[in-house]
């Protein structure tokens, strides 16, 4: 039975409202406040209780909406102090299959006398089959009701009885979903889609997609990009087509591993939330490039490009300066910053509105003087598919940060764009676009969730596309609740209606999709089996039977088990304890051939398939199992007899190795076929060989030997097997266990010494004292003992540069380690492998879940291996230890600072990075000084230096002042540092020093170094221009490339491109207005947003 144990307050009311229980509506009205949703049904029930004291202790009312009564508590509460009461569906078993009701219902107990005078309780509720009752395990204590409370003259409960009333509110569910608890929801059953798994923070990505995925035509055109060869984990492409093939036909939500892995993002990239306009850009650039030469080149231009033209006309002459370019799918338009701009018509407005230039502020036309004119921007033609950027997002220059903009901003399901048109455009078919996609972000700058609101078809419902969660909503889902700010004339929120304030709603639009009316046939045209390709069918089908045969070899695996099989060669290759590795903790497992065996095949045919796999006649092969001796050691210890050739895999497995899950055995090559049986009293004994010259440790294969023999038998047999000198001296070590390696005396036999079946003996050559000696003095080792030690504390330990991807000058390698090594024997060994000096070396540990970096060692703890290692509760199988090649030796910084300056000299561009190791009390001035020595300042410049960060939005110079301790910078920190021209040092009052940065087409795709630039009173822009070419040292052929543009970041346009005859020196800049150089990137380090890792897509 579920409960709610706590009153939902109502509305607030006035003391002196008094209201009836018996006046339905006004009760109602006070009691039952409005969710927000449509009333179906409302129903008032009323049931008269007497003789209450003597009640039964459960009572069902008698109506088909009973009430369940619980007079002195139910089983859940403290028994005759309480009453609990609940609203019960009556027969829930008789309703039809999925039969819900949502209910707002309110339970009331009255006086028979007063019906003013009541205890009342409200809840809502979704009804099914198995939530059949809802309400209140501790609706009151019995005691007040029983006595009058708060200033009443009478009790509820008087004359020892009293009315129990409920007031049901049936709701309308349009959706089907309202208080669903998606246990056991189908998303695919109730919507015809499915959802895409989230892997960490992909929710962005996961609403764009599903937005793309819903655009069939540039589905159509993914589709049609020739990827037959591809790899899905190295193809963008490919790993695209295959999520929107799954999302197409699974009945499961689908996966992105494969697509984000093409990207080259590692999983660390998964738990990075980025910005959905970004990631809309980079992955729409990769697919147009891989769409060249293809059925599909075009599409992307042709579904998302239109055109917009820049100008400026003069009012009484006849002349125009105009510039028309493109934009790909989307237009920056802004929520309401200011109080005109409150809906989506009023930003376009707002967007295309004329600037009058007269007055102080005339336009300078060509060949006819200063001139009255209008500027502005204008549309020539919009894309089928608008991508229409809500700018949610926003550089706040007070803060350095980047910070979300809540206010309320409408939009609406259709809106014509006619008016905004340049006269010239083509209007042969309506410009009505028609609203299908709705991508939101709720929380804040630093966290939150996206999801995608997408209307699959122009005759089909809206449908919620959460992760892996789609689910009909309403049309207010649609709008009114993604505006962002108060709700208007709408319900509050349950945390704000007690609140004096409301505060504004942070889940709001964030990018919509409209497709153009007259377009929309042809962009959402009907999918068939055609459009997708048949390679892709065909290799996703067979990989869907491959993962059933799995799914069923998973299910089946209780019938199989797995049988290992150790041979004479896989022990020759084998270096370690035992005859294999199976379970150790800092080593991979041998690799060994494996069999998957029917636990009830019997021992027969499975020897037949052991004797036909590696090409032996059955005969001559005899198999011995391994067990888990009590020394934490694996051996043969006996041989499977013939004569239990009927007996089951299993029962072998169960009576032979009891503790094992595996069957592990070793292959015994009979020589003589017609002596099927080991000798009589004869043992079978491993040998491994320690060769000292290449220090290594392999098997030497196995000998049948008598108990009664001596172990210095083993000598001669040795010598002839290993073709030695027929006397060389040998000293032999039994391999007990790991720690335990002990010398044997020749003389005492095989029995004496306790050697049995599947026992392992060392050899070795008996060295004189001085090669022993030399062995010693270069650190080698010169005896097994030493060599089994560096075995049982062996580790291997990946090794990989922490602030660049692996390359040749920057490999990734591994080391096989001791862990009783310390810091220094480690570091050496690193400088070895990387040809670099180990006291120049810095290591990282990382987080053994995601790789990313954990904690700088410290040189002067010189901790072991192990505790460098330090225990994981994750146990990984290698540990992965970052590393840093640095100019100067660590022992210096850690009284020192590290720092890296970037000069981009007198021209602004990034020549080379410097490097300084300064005392943490050093002057930002004397780093200064010391740059001026490493870098080579103009003739007869002026010789100072300005050293800066970049601001966050990567629009503007944030310059030290000289005196800041370079121990105080916050570390992580990119400087940079440049000349500071003649021309800026020598400005005077009447010059104005502004800010310019670089951009590509968008002003978030900054790249490039900021600078300062003079400008100067009353000159034109295109002398201007001049001044800066100079500045930057940019070849005539390039600068024509060029635009300029003016940035004002107090208000929320696109960027005011610059025309040769203005003048900027008359604008009024504001401290954070710039200019920005619009050009080609060809750096390839574009810049990301404020503090953010920039996206990128390698696939």
């Amino acid at each position: 039975m579920e409960i709610l144990d706590e009153k939902q307050p109502g509305p607030p009311m006035e003391v002196d409202d008094v209201v009836s229980v018996r006046d339905s509506e006004a009760f109602a009205a006070k009691h039952l406040p409005d969710l927000g949703h449509d009333v179906k049904d409302f129903k008032v029930f009323t049931w008269r209780l007497s003789n209450w004291k003597k009640l039964e202790k459960k009572l069902t009312s008698p109506d088909f909406e009973r009430v369940l009564l619980f007079p002195f508590g139910n089983s859940n509460a403290p028994p005759n102090d309480t009453v609990s009461v609940y609203l019960d569906y009556a027969e829930p078993k008789k309703s039809p299959e999925g039969w819900h009701a949502c209910a707002q219902f309110a339970l009331v107990i009255s006086n028979i006398h007063d019906p003013t005078i009541y205890t009342v309780s409200h809840a809502h509720h979704r009804f099914i089959a198995e939530e059949c009752d809802w309400g209140f395990t501790r609706f009151s204590e019995l005691r007040k009701l029983f006595n009058p409370v708060d200033g009443q003259l009478r009790p509820t409960i008087e004359d020892d009885s009293a009315d129990i009333t409920v007031f049901v509110r049936v709701l309308e569910d349009p959706t089907g979903v309202l208080w669903h608890n998606f246990v056991n929801y189908d998303s695919k059953k109730e919507t015809g889609c499915v959802g895409l798994k989230n892997q960490g923070a992909t929710c962005y990505m996961n609403s764009l997609l599903q937005s793309l995925y819903c655009t069939r035509y540039f589905r159509k055109a993914v589709y049609q990009i020739p990827t037959e060869q591809d790899h899905p984990t190295e193809s963008v492409a490919l790993a695209l087509q295959r999520v929107f093939y799954h999302l197409q036909t699974s009945d499961q939500p689908v996966g992105t591993t494969e697509l984000t892995k093409s990207f080259g993002w590692k999983s660390l990239d998964s738990f990075l939330q980025h910005d959905v306009q970004e990631f809309n850009r980079v992955l729409q650039d990769k697919l147009e490039s891989k769409m060249k030469g293809t059925k599909a080149e075009g599409a992307i231009q042709k579904l998302f490009v239109g055109k917009m033209k820049s100008y400026i006309k003069c009012v009484n002459v006849d002349y125009e300066s105009s510039r028309s370019e493109e934009f790909k799918g989307k237009c920056h338009l802004y929520p309401l910053k200011f109080l005109w701009m409150k809906n989506l018509y009023e930003s376009f407005k707002d967007y295309v509105a004329v600037e009058l230039l007269d007055g102080e502020n005339k336009y300078q036309a060509e060949g006819l003087g200063l001139q009255d004119a209008k500027k502005g921007i204008i549309f020539e033609s919009f894309p089928p598919v608008l991508h229409l950027q809500l700018k949610r997002f926003e550089y706040d220059i007070q803060r350095d940060a980047m910070v979300k903009i809540n206010d309320r901003h409408e939009f609406p399901f259709e809106i014509d764009l006619d008016e905004f048109l340049d006269p010239s455009a083509d209007r042969s078919s309506p410009w009505v676009y028609k609203l299908f996609g709705v991508l939101v972000h709720s929380g804040d700058l630093h966290g939150g969730h996206y999801f995608a609101l997408i209307k699959p078809d122009s005759d089909s419902r809206w449908l919620k596309f959460d992760d892996d969660r789609v689910t009909p909503v309403t049309d207010k889902e649609v709008l009114e609740e993604n505006y962002g700010g108060e709700p208007l004339n709408g319900i509050l929120p349950a945390y704000q209606r007690n609140q004096g304030r409301t505060i504004k709603r942070f889940t709001n639009a964030y990018m919509l999709v409209y497709i153009r009316e007259s377009s929309v046939p042809e962009v959402l045209e009907p999918f068939s089996e055609e459009d997708t390709p048949a390679h892709l069918k065909r290799r996703l089908d067979e990989e869907r039977l491959q993962l059933e045969a799995k799914k069923r070899e998973r299910e089946e695996q209780h019938l199989f088990l797995t049988a290992k099989v150790i041979t004479d060669d896989t022990f020759a290759r084998h270096e370690g304890f035992d005859l294999a590795s199976f379970d150790e903790k800092n080593w991979p497992p041998s690799e060994l051939p494996t069999f998957r065996v029917l636990k009830q095949e019997t021992y027969s045919v499975f020897k037949s398939r052991i004797a036909h796999h590696f090409n032996f006649p059955e005969n001559q092969i005899r198999l011995w199992v391994l067990v888990n001796r009590q020394n934490k050691t694996v051996r043969p210890d006996t041989h499977i007899p013939d004569s239990e050739s009927t007996l089951t895999v299993e029962v072998i497995r169960n009576n032979m190795s009891a503790r094992q899950t595996d069957l592990r055995l070793y292959l015994d090559i009979i020589p003589d076929p017609a002596k099927p049986d080991p000798p009589p009293q004869s043992i079978m004994v491993f040998l491994k060989h320690f060769d000292t010259s290449k220090q290594t440790l392999l098997g030497a294969g196995k000998v049948y030997v008598l108990r009664s023999n001596k172990v210095g038998d083993l000598i001669p047999m040795i010598n002839e097997r290993m073709r030695w000198t027929p006397g060389t001296p040998i000293k032999l070590f039994e391999e007990i266990k790991p720690g335990m390696i002990e010398l044997m005396k020749p003389k005492l036999s095989f029995a004496q010494s306790e050697i049995q079946d599947g026992d392992i003996i060392c050899f070795q050559v008996d060295l004189p004292e001085k090669e022993v000696h030399d062995l010693d003095m270069q650190g080698l080792y010169s005896n097994p003992v030493q060599f089994y030690d560096f075995l049982q504390n062996r580790v291997m330990i990946v090794f990989r540069p922490k602030h660049e991807e692996p390359s040749q000058e920057q490999p990734e390698f591994h080391l096989i380690l001791n862990k009783k090594q310390n810091y220094d024997s480690m570091a050496n060994k690193v400088g070895e492998a990387l040809h670099h000096d180990p006291i120049k070396l810095r290591f990282t540990t990382t987080h053994a879940t995601n790789g990313s970096p954990k904690s700088i060692l410290k040189r002067s703890l010189n901790q072991s291996i192990t505790e460098i290692m330090a225990p994981s509760y994750v146990n990984p199988t290698t540990t992965v230890i970052l590393y840093e090649r640095l100019d100067v030796s660590i022992v210096e910084l850690e009284t020192k600072r590290s720092l890296k300056v970037i000069w981009t000299g007198i021209l602004n561009k990034e020549e080379a990075a410097h490097s300084f190791l300064l005392p943490k009390t050093s002057m930002v001035h004397d780093l200064a000084d010391h740059l001026a020595k490493q870098v080579t300042l103009t003739t007869g410049g002026t010789g100072k230096i300005r050293i800066f960060e970049i601001s966050k939005d990567g629009k503007m110079q944030k310059e030290f002042t000289g005196s800041e301790m370079i121990g105080n910078i916050p570390d992580p920190v990119e400087l940079y540092a440049e000349e500071i021209p003649r021309e800026e040092l020598e400005a005077d009052d009447s010059d104005k020093v502004i800010g310019v940065f670089h951009f590509s087409k968008e002003l978030t795709r900054t790249h490039g170094v900021p600078f300062k630039f003079v400008v100067k009173r009353g000159e034109k822009f295109s002398d201007t221009k001049k001044r800066l070419q100079a500045r930057i040292g940019v070849s005539d052929k390039e600068f024509a490339k060029y635009r300029f543009a003016l940035i004002q970041v107090s208000t929320f346009k696109q960027p005011s491109y610059i025309e040769d005859d203005d003048t900027i020196y008359d604008h009024q800049f504001a401290p954070e207005d710039v200019l920005g150089l619009d050009h080609v990137d060809k750096s390839g380090r574009a810049r990301a947003g404020a503090g953010e890792r920039a996206i990128v897509i390698r696939g």
